[in-house]
């Protein structure tokens, strides 16, 4: 009779496996964990060292793909995460953090207009009389005055 010394567990994966899954490279994999965003234990390590991820951070790694393609970022979307795990997240809490998400695109769109208007102001300054007179000048656009 053989008898295990170890706990196999199943659905832990290595690194490989979880960066397949996810869709997500193995170094934003171990940035997230660096940041503390993914935990690992000691436990989950085999004898040679090699981390055995469960499918909690499959889990986690998943949300996070998911919550970061609604534009949010890392951190809020650990905060998000974080209530999630804590079964918090109610339909209330995630529109107010929605609705302020959308508010910040809302400026940001705001200040890439302005910025677009200052470019294109720019350029047709320079083309009705303060174009450069050769190719072998400077555009006037960017000189320091």
């Amino acid at each position: 009779m053989v008898y295990l010394c170890c706990q196999i567990n199943f659905s832990a994966m290595l690194i490989g496996e979880l960066s397949k899954r996810t869709g997500l490279s193995r170094d934003t994999i171990r940035f997230y964990e660096k940041q503390g965003l993914i935990k690992i234990g000691r436990r989950e390590r085999r004898v040679n060292n090699y981390k055995e991820y469960p499918d909690a951070v499959l889990r986690h790694l998943l949300l996070f793909k998911k919550i970061k393609s609604y534009g949010f970022t890392l951190n809020e979307s650990s905060e998000i995460i974080s209530l999630l795990d804590a079964n918090l997240a109610s339909c209330d809490r995630i529109s107010k953090a929605a609705d302020h998400k959308i508010s910040t695109i809302d400026k940001k769109i705001e200040e890439l207009m302005a910025l677009k208007r200052l470019i294109k102001n720019s350029i047709e300054r320079c083309e009705n009389g303060h174009r450069t007179h050769s190719d072998e000048e400077n555009c006037l656009l960017f000189e320091i005055e």
